[in-house]
């Protein structure tokens, strides 16, 4: 496979300042970001805002990092892993991104799908959730199908619109939060003892959801010109849209909790939140949207990974697939329990694997290779990137390993209670694939 196949040549870089920043805000204008800042409730204001700033920037400066390798390159992530895991170990990572990305679509498709669930049930009285939300992952998919069409050219246009509207949406919801409470009662509202979430938990709680997008960095900023697009747009854009809409979810989560009396963390989703604030119909058709905004970008990144596996698949055709296999996806939480109850699971899962990932990817270019990746050597079998049997199984041994400290470390007392496991794995691992690379 020419590596020529796979490489976004400087005539093809289009991408600018504004649609770079634009598209990591509407990577986090979404439900899943406004659900994970109504589970941090579980913190408490205070130490969740410090938990989501600290966790977040430190997420993503891999975002940077990885961005940057993208732009030198013009590589998307899981091609650029073929250096350092190997032309066919690559297919490890690219089937955790995979994975990962299908999982996030599903996540904010099932929120949007109780938004749908929702409008039916106030413009034709349908009381079945069960049809409501079939429905509801029916509809949300055929519109991820139309906003994929025509590759990355229909996903920049959806974040140009999404954002907008979606940032009306923010201070509108912000607006009716306030007019309920205020916030000095928001920041003295204290969790109750049988509600709290743990320092180290909350830390790799976010830091899951933040890393994410890490491994999606360079298929979005191999399409730019210019480095800072490729290193502070990303970081700021992500940062800015994290911290907005999760705080948006946390305030209005103690907003409900404190009017109702009541704290539970399963109404953290945005479209129980907008149906008790009495925000209507629009706010619930704008919750819509952002499930299409975040999953341009989830479903861009898993499209890329499985075109690194069969290359041969046009990116539009692995989009389509991706989108297909999300829509099974969607409906687990219908049948295994409360949606809270799988997305914790499923970000103990993403933090596992991504760690690892993430640690071996930066190394391997700025300690090993030192910034040098020889993009002619991508793609041949027996190249520079062959190793053996087309494997570099030092990465591998160092992938395994990271997701056995992870295990080990996750429910350790010390850790759960100060740092969490999340970037202790990750410097963990980093350390041992430099000497096991340098041996």
């Amino acid at each position: 496979m020419n590596h020529e196949s796979f490489q976004v040549k400087e005539s093809e870089r289009t991408t600018n300042s504004w649609d770079m920043f634009a598209t990591w805000i509407g990577a986090n204008a979404n439900n899943g970001t406004w659900f994970v800042g109504g589970v941090l409730a579980a913190c408490g204001f205070v130490l969740a805002t410090k938990i989501l700033v600290l966790s977040s920037a430190l997420s993503y400066l891999f975002l940077s990092l990885v961005g940057y390798i993208g732009y030198k390159t013009g590589l998307s992530t899981m091609t650029i892993a073929r250096a350092s895991f190997g032309e066919r170990g690559s297919y490890l990572p690219s089937l955790v991104n995979i994975t990962q990305f299908i999982g996030w679509t599903a996540v904010n498709t099932f929120i949007a799908a109780q938004s749908v669930s929702l409008l039916l049930k106030d413009l034709f009285m349908m009381d079945n959730e069960t049809l409501g939300l079939t429905i509801g992952i029916i509809v949300m998919s055929i519109l991820h199908i139309l906003s994929v069409a025509s590759g990355s050219k229909s996903i920049q246009l959806i974040e140009r619109i999404g954002v907008a509207l979606v940032f009306i949406f923010v201070i509108w919801e912000s607006i009716a939060v306030f007019k309920a409470v205020s916030l000095n009662q928001i920041i003295s509202w204290k969790v109750p003892n049988s509600s709290k979430m743990a320092l180290g938990s909350a830390i790799d709680y976010v830091a899951a959801f933040n890393l994410a997008w890490v491994t999606a960095g360079a298929d979005f900023t191999r399409f730019t010109k210019k480095k800072s697009n490729s290193t502070i747009a990303p970081f700021w854009g992500a940062l800015t849209g994290v911290i907005w809409f999760a705080v948006i979810g946390l305030i209005s989560t103690i907003s409900i909790a404190i009017t109702s009396g009541v704290y539970n963390a399963n109404n953290s989703d945005p479209s129980t939140i907008a149906s008790k604030l009495g925000l209507g119909i629009v706010a619930l058709l704008v919750i819509i949207l952002t499930s299409m905004t975040a999953n341009a970008v989830n479903l861009l990144a898993a499209g890329s990974a499985l075109s690194n596996i069969f290359p041969k698949i046009r990116l539009k055709y692995s989009l389509w697939i991706v989108v297909g296999a999300a829509t099974i996806v969607t409906f687990i939480p219908m049948f295994v329990g409360s949606f809270l109850e799988t997305f914790e699971s499923f970000l103990d899962y993403v933090g596992m694997v991504l760690g690892p990932t993430v640690a071996i990817i930066c190394t391997d270019y700025y300690l090993i290779k030192k910034k040098n990746y020889n993009i002619n050597q991508f793609g041949k079998k027996f190249g520079e990137y062959w190793y053996k049997s087309g494997i570099n199984w030092k990465a591998v041994i160092v992938f395994i390993a990271g997701i056995i400290i992870f295990l080990l470390g996750k429910n350790a007392p010390f850790l759960s209670t100060t740092v969490g496991i999340t970037f202790i794995d990750i410097a963990i691992c980093s350390c041992l694939y430099w000497i096991l690379m340098k041996k």
